[in-house]
């Protein structure tokens, strides 16, 4: 059974701050639906940060290069023979650029306060609307490049612990619908499984709380191909379902939502889900916040990290 947890939320001034540096966004708002992703889109723009860096890979799954931003410690250069954590961070819907930055000071503060141990930070690119699935077309193989090549080339490239345990999934909002249909359909790649703000947790794709029905009804046909039994087939509800023995033995789960936040509905219904299934998670509803991650990261202050403390024992 999950455990409840509610926290209040920040003063109100450095909410006008966290917002005005990382806009709150939804699954997706009317303009979110994009044509097909381009070459170019595999390829962000560089993001300048303290101990951020940009790299691309080779992805044959995608037929073209991709990149992607690296944070690490600052124990990491300090202690060459040590290997680190992984975080796999899945942004929302819009793109993740913008919130590199601030997502990385964050974690760099935390780690230096000794709030949480140190550990690499990927930033996945999601593309604008990549939904962190193979899209049914086949035109974005966005599951398998994460897992069956970005993974195993961090890996092989730096110190990383490359086993299961030293793997965490953390995403908000399209990227918290990412992490727990990836950590809850590859258990046997990573432990750990933080589901932030998330969504579409619903179980049809015929509305979404942050956008219209015509909204809806444009990425069932772009992304799932206009095929609800496909959104279903691959839903984090249908992969818990199937894999709920495996996540209940070894995998440690965690849901935090806002609880002004438009999709705490569809995240309680899908909490519900998992406690049906005999999964344990921990259940947060952070108060007086809405759809923002550095809101819900700055509320929960030091407890925040706790998930990654115990993660990373």
């Amino acid at each position: 059974m999950g455990f409840l947890h509610r926290v209040r939320a920040f003063p109100l001034a450095m909410m006008a701050i966290a917002l005005s540096v990382l806009p709150s966004k939804g699954l997706s708002e009317s303009s979110d639906v994009a044509p097909s992703p381009t070459r170019n889109d595999w390829l962000t723009p560089v993001v300048e940060a303290p101990r951020v860096s940009y790299h691309t890979f080779d992805s044959r799954v995608a037929a073209t290069r991709v990149s992607y931003h690296l944070y690490r410690p600052a124990a990491y250069e300090a202690e060459s023979d040590r290997r680190f954590p992984v975080v796999y961070w899945l942004h929302g819907s819009g793109g993740g650029v913008r919130g590199i930055a601030p997502l990385a000071r964050q974690v760099d503060k935390a780690i230096e306060a000794g709030e949480a141990p140190p550990f690499m930070v990927v930033f996945v690119n999601g593309l604008r609307l990549g939904m962190y699935v193979d899209w049914k077309d086949g035109s974005v193989p966005m599951e398998t490049l994460i897992v069956r090549e970005l993974v195993p080339h961090i890996d092989a490239r730096y110190r990383t612990i490359a086993t299961r345990d030293g793997r965490m999934l953390d995403g908000f909002s399209m990227g918290g619908y990412g992490a727990a249909r990836l950590g809850f359909k590859f258990p046997e790649v990573f432990a750990s499984v933080s589901i932030v703000g998330a969504g579409p947790l619903q179980p049809t794709l015929t509305q979404t709380p942050r956008a219209s029905g015509r909204t809806a009804a444009d990425l069932l046909q772009q992304v799932y191909g206009g095929d609800p039994e496909y959104f279903t087939t691959v839903s984090p509800r249908r992969q818990a379902a199937a894999n709920a023995a495996t996540i209940a033995r070894g995998s440690r789960v965690r849901m935090v939502i806002g609880s002004r936040d438009e999709t705490l509905r569809n995240n309680e219904d899908f909490h519900a889900h998992l406690v049906s299934l005999g999964i344990p998670h921990e259940w947060i509803v952070v108060e007086g916040v809405g759809h923002d991650p550095l809101g819900i990261q700055q509320s929960m202050g030091e407890r925040y990290w706790d998930f990654y403390r115990r993660a990373f024992k």
